[in-house]
């Protein structure tokens, strides 16, 4: 499950574990039944929260895929879709988050 994958590879990166507690989310299918395609992974930030930090993980994450997931990323009304893993890409994202959390410098 690519969800797990994430979630372990968030919990191996030191300036992510620190500030932040996750949580995975998602429905198990049934017997016969194909499942919604939704899984979550829930974050809960906290001091020492880092936009920067989060994005780079996720991305090198994705980047280690052999099929590379499309990876959404919800904070509050903010939603950002990593698709590429550009440089702009994630300069992107980095800023969009640290915009949600009212902090332009991308750490709390």
């Amino acid at each position: 499950m690519e969800l797990l994958s994430l979630q372990g590879w968030l919990r191996a990166d030191p300036m992510v574990r620190r500030s932040t507690v996750m949580e995975v989310g998602g429905s198990v299918p049934g017997p016969g039944e194909m499942g919604t395609g939704l899984d979550v992974l829930g974050l809960v930030t906290g001091n020492g929260w880092s936009a920067a930090s989060f994005v780079l993980a996720v991305a090198a994450w994705r980047q280690s895929r052999p099929q590379r997931p499309r990876v959404e990323i919800r904070r509050g009304d903010t939603v950002i879709v990593l698709t590429d893993c550009s440089q702009e890409e994630i300069e992107r994202a980095t800023r969009a988050l640290a915009a949600a959390d009212g902090d332009e410098g991308g750490n709390r």
